[in-house]
């Protein structure tokens, strides 16, 4: 009975004040919204890269040129990928890599009076089985087109949309990509973004064409990828990139290469090193707002003792004791900073789902940053609220009836 009296009483005291009750607690409501919403922006952005870089293919490499060394000193240009080292690739792992070589820049496509600007990928036919890029309509170009140099193209999702003319009546008709007739062979399927490539608003051709008619004879490639079947296999991968590509590039053994291998996975692990960094930013900037939330409310404890001595004598004077005493006052704390925490909480999701559909952000309320956040501004109650109950637990009974 003596708990639920010491409650009664405390959360009487606080209904006493609301306001100020509520102007006490507002350092703590502002501290874990920030943290509800902040985590739930860095978990949203978090599973939509994970998301983006999985469409990819995890067990995707990317080949890139490197810098070129004189004297184990950078001179500032790069080496060149071609389209033979790609072949080297392709005919000296079979069974392992799964190669495409890529050469892409923007480029004007056009079709009757209407036209847009463009990603050009010029790709061999792997490349659609590698980022799992599906035919809505049509076919694929396959490697007699590539051999042939033939002008045909697949369009991503968004192009016909941009062109004007629904995706059906594109098929078979011929379309300008600077100024060269293409055939449109194929459409494909909504892929939305996949890492830092948007398919859907790009074109693809074959890349000896994209050498060689588009892009004017250039043979220096964009990049190159190369799958592998599994994970497992992924370190036998990269040793055997390695030793083609400096058989390739005469580099001799011990001399630093001239390309960069990347994993789409390295991505996932890049970002999410950049995303703890900034999360735990975020979280110190929050956790002080709900230090200076808990000076604040040691501070008006302070004053809510001043103001009580003469309450706390005629409690100790009717026998409360001096736990009694420490524990009411420590329950005041604590329901002002559960109770901020709480508005905090529906505040922090409440500015979350704005944000997510107002700007269009995504974001994923995580349950353990909600009850991270609970928890810390109830030790925060307990913390700052320990010194004002203790001095209220101190008070002389004699001296406190006494006081004016």
């Amino acid at each position: 009975m003596l708990i639920k009296e010491i409650l009664w009483v405390a959360l009487g005291a606080i209904r006493a004040n609301l306001l100020r009750s509520f102007l006490t607690a507002l350092g703590i409501i502002i501290g874990v919204s920030a943290v509800i919403a902040m985590v739930a922006l860095g978990e949203g952005a978090q599973r939509r890269v994970e998301d983006q870089i999985s469409r990819m293919g995890t067990n995707v490499l990317t080949i890139r040129a490197g810098q070129r060394m004189f004297g184990g000193v950078s001179t500032g240009d790069t080496e060149d990928l071609t389209v033979e080292d790609a072949e080297a690739l392709r005919d000296q792992s079979p069974g392992l890599l799964t190669i495409s070589p890529e050469i892409s820049s923007r480029a004007q496509v056009a079709y009757l009076r209407w036209n847009s600007n463009n990603q050009i990928r010029g790709v061999w036919p792997e490349y659609f089985g590698m980022y799992n890029l599906e035919l809505e309509h049509g076919a694929f170009f396959d490697q007699g087109h590539v051999q042939g140099r033939r002008r045909v193209a697949v369009l991503g999702h968004s192009v016909p949309e941009t062109l004007g003319t629904p995706a059906t009546i594109l098929i078979g008709k011929t379309i300008q990509i600077r100024g060269q007739p293409f055939e449109v062979l194929g459409i494909l399927t909504e892929k939305g973004e996949a890492g830092f490539n948007r398919p859907d608003e790009e074109v693809f051709v074959p890349t000896s064409t994209a050498q060689y008619r588009v892009f004017g004879g250039r043979n220096r490639l964009s990049s190159i990828f190369a799958q592998v079947a599994s994970q497992d296999l992924m370190d036998r991968a990269f040793g055997e990139i390695d030793a083609t590509l400096r058989r390739e590039h005469r580099v001799r053994p011990g001399e630093a290469v001239d390309f960069s291998v990347r994993n789409s996975s390295d991505l996932i692990a890049t970002f999410n090193e950049t995303n703890e960094t900034f999360a735990l930013l975020l979280a110190g900037i929050a956790g002080i707002s709900l230090i200076v939330g808990g000076i604040g409310i040691m501070n008006i404890m302070l004053v809510s003792v001043t103001e009580r001595t003469r309450e706390i004598g005629v409690r100790k004077a009717l026998g409360a004791t001096r736990g009694a005493i420490l524990f009411q006052f420590l329950i005041e704390a604590l329901v002002l900073c559960v109770m901020g925490g709480v508005i905090g909480v529906l505040a922090g999701v409440g500015g979350a789902m704005a944000i997510s559909r107002f700007a269009e952000w995504n974001t994923a309320i995580s349950p353990q940053s909600i009850v991270m956040a609970l928890a810390f501004s109830a030790g925060i109650g307990l913390f700052f609220g320990l010194w004002p109950a203790q001095r209220a637990a101190k008070l002389n009974p004699i001296d406190a009836l006494r006081y004016e």
